[in-house]
């Protein structure tokens, strides 16, 4: 089975509606116990930050997930879901993440429009197999207005320019986090999801 975990504030149908379409079904969940017999995480996200972490807490969903993780299951964070992987945001106040991966999460700077809102181009650091297919220099969705540092180099997978070249894929194990949506992001965005429910 693969979740699609709702905590109040993902996109979620439209993730489960990509799945389908490349052939794997999928739960949306608000239940502690689907997620802790899953094969497979998604944990989508639009929102702040710091609501997250005390949804995600508050719904008892943060230890399954976090014990899913550590047993090796493939878990794949979207947007939000990518930036929660980390270890700290500054939006709206200072707020601790999940801390699969090292790192920080950070507004843009002000030289650029905010929210960044379009399609944009992925550049290839490290290939993994979630990127079968997807040559370097593909476009993807974006909307967001915080982008991930992460602290150890090895944990980059893709960047992309926006004024700065920041991390939009990060990795470590078998936690996975892109910045754009792939539900949003056409052949490219689907080819991505099905790479990842099959891996």
């Amino acid at each position: 089975m693969i979740a699609i975990v709702d905590y109040g504030m993902g996109n979620l149908r439209s993730v489960q509606k990509a799945l389908e379409r490349v052939g794997h079904s999928a739960t949306i969940t608000t239940d502690p116990a689907d997620i802790a017999r899953a094969e497979r995480i998604i944990l989508p996200g639009v929102g702040a930050f710091g609501d997250a972490m005390k949804n995600l807490e508050s719904y008892g969903l943060l230890k399954p997930m976090t014990d899913a993780i550590s047993k090796g299951r493939p878990f794949l964070g979207i947007c939000l879901g990518l930036q929660v992987l980390f270890g700290d945001s500054d939006e709206l106040g200072q707020h601790e993440g999940i801390g699969i991966i090292p790192g920080v999460v950070r507004k843009f700077p002000p030289k650029e429009r905010v929210p960044q809102i379009g399609w944009n181009q992925i550049h290839i650091r490290r290939k993994i197999p979630l990127l079968d297919g997807i040559p370097d220099g593909s476009f993807f969705f974006f909307v967001h207005s915080y982008f991930v540092t992460p602290l150890e180099a090895g944990d980059e997978v893709a960047s992309t320019d926006y004024g700065i070249d920041y991390t939009s894929i990060a990795a470590r194990g078998n936690a996975y986090g892109v910045q754009f949506h792939p539900e949003k992001s056409q052949d490219l965005g689907l080819r991505l999801l099905k790479n990842f429910a099959e891996l």
